[in-house]
């Protein structure tokens, strides 16, 4: 499994947002179909809200991808 560290330097970032800063994806609109589709997990669990606001603490997961968010 492969795991990216992202620095949060705000309260929160969108779902969608994360995705395509981490360069799991090409666009936002793109995160938003992969969010849709229920191939990403938020804590362990199908998160279906495109726009949820993951803040530092919270695990992002696609595929083999762990996305893990830390503040700053």
């Amino acid at each position: 499994m492969q795991t990216i560290d992202f620095e949060l330097d705000r309260d929160f970032v969108e779902l969608n947002q994360l995705l395509k800063l981490t360069g799991l994806c090409d666009s936002g609109g793109a995160g938003k179909q992969l969010v849709a589709s229920g191939a990403v997990r938020v804590d362990g669990a199908t998160e279906l809200r495109k726009t949820a606001k993951i803040r530092a603490g919270q695990r992002v997961g696609l595929g083999d991808v762990e996305i893990r968010v830390v503040g700053v």
